[in-house]
C-alpha cells in the first residue's frame, strides 16, 4: 500500500472513530443525564448553564485548541488533528438530529457503562490511527512541552476538574456516575491500545536447553536468545533460552517444551509491546556462518 492510500486509510479510521465517539455521547451521555471529562464534559457545563448547542460548543473550543496547537507543535500535529478537530462536532450535530431525543434506555448505569465503552473505543481508535481527537487532549500536551508534567496526569486531572465544574449543577448521583464513566473509558482505552500488541515472554531452564531451542526454531518459528546464568542451589553454569510468542502460539510452545523435558523451569510473562524483526518487521532468515 502506497502512501497516500495509507493516509487515506487513517484517515477514515480517525472519522469513523470521532463518529463513534459522537453516537455514544447522543445516545447514552446526554440522554442519561450524565456528566463526563473533556471537551465534552465542558459542553454539556455549558449547555445546563446557557442553553448552547453541545455540538456547536465542541465545534468552537475545538478550533481554539487546534489554533493553539498548531501555534505550539507546527504544521505535523496539525494535519494529524485536523481530521478529528472537525469530524467530531459535525458527527455529534448529524447524531443529535437524527437520534432527535431518543434514547435506548433511562438507565443511568446502562448509559454510564455503555457511553464508556463508545468513548474508550472511539478515542483508542483514533490514538491507534496515530492521530490526536483534539479539543481538551491539547492542554495536556501543551503542559508537558514547557512544564514536562506527564500528559496521562495532566488529562486525569483535567477530567476531574471538568467533574466537579458540572457538579455544581448536577447531583451527587450524577457526580458519581460521572467518576465512573471516567473510569470505564480509561480502562476501555487501555484495553483498546493494547489489542493486538500483547505478547508472552517465556525464560526455560533446562538440562535439555539446547534441543528446546532447536524445537522452538523449528517448529514454533520464533527467534530465541541464550542468557547465561547460574542455578542458585547448586551454583553451576547454564543456558536460558528467552524466546517472545504471540498469545495464541503459547499453549503450543509450552506443550512444545514440556514434550522435550517435563521437567523443564518454564516462566510465562505478559509483555504490552513487542517491536523488532517478527513482529512490527517482516522475519528475515539469516544463513549462518561457517566457522
Amino acid at each position: 500500500m502506497n502512501e497516500f492510500w495509507k493516509r487515506v486509510l487513517e484517515t477514515c479510521v480517525v472519522i469513523l472513530g470521532n463518529c463513534l465517539y459522537a453516537f455514544g455521547v447522543a445516545m447514552f451521555i446526554v440522554p442519561g443525564g450524565l456528566i463526563t471529562g473533556g471537551t465534552t464534559g465542558i459542553a454539556l457545563f455549558v449547555h445546563h448553564m446557557m442553553g448552547c448547542s453541545v455540538s456547536v460548543f465542541v465545534l468552537l473550543f475545538n478550533t481554539v485548541m487546534f489554533l493553539i496547537g498548531f501555534a505550539v507543535f507546527g504544521k505535523k500535529f496539525a494535519a494529524n488533528t485536523l481530521v478529528s478537530t472537525f469530524s467530531y462536532p459535525v458527527a455529534l450535530e448529524l447524531f443529535t438530529r437524527l437520534l432527535h431525543g431518543y434514547a435506548i434506555t433511562d438507565d443511568m448505569i446502562l448509559c454510564m457503562i455503555f457511553g464508556g465503552i463508545c468513548i474508550g473505543g472511539a478515542i483508542g481508535v483514533v490514538i491507534r490511527a496515530g492521530a490526536s481527537t483534539g479539543g481538551m487532549d491539547i492542554p495536556p500536551l501543551v503542559l508537558n512541552r514547557y512544564f514536562k508534567i506527564p500528559v496521562s496526569k495532566s488529562i486525569y486531572v483535567f477530567d476531574m476538574l471538568i467533574l466537579l465544574l458540572q457538579a455544581f449543577d448536577s447531583t451527587g448521583e450524577q457526580l458519581l456516575y460521572g467518576i465512573l464513566l471516567v473510569i470505564v473509558y480509561s480502562v476501555v482505552l487501555d484495553k483498546c491500545l493494547m489489542l493486538g500488541t500483547a505478547k508472552m515472554q517465556i525464560k526455560v531452564v533446562s538440562e535439555k536447553i539446547d534441543e528446546i531451542r532447536k524445537a522452538v526454531l523449528t517448529d514454533i518459528d520464533r527467534g530465541v536468545t541464550m542468557l547465561k546464568s547460574e542455578t542458585g542451589y547448586m551454583e553451576r553454569e547454564t543456558e536460558m533460552l528467552l524466546t517472545v510468542v504471540s498469545i495464541q502460539e503459547l499453549a503450543k510452545t509450552e506443550k512444545l517444551i514440556h514434550s522435550v523435558d517435563e521437567d523443564a523451569f518454564v516462566v510465562i510473562n505478559r509483555v504490552s509491546e513487542v517491536s523488532g524483526r517478527g513482529f512490527s518487521s517482516k522475519k528475515r532468515y539469516l544463513e549462518k556462518e561457517n566457522s
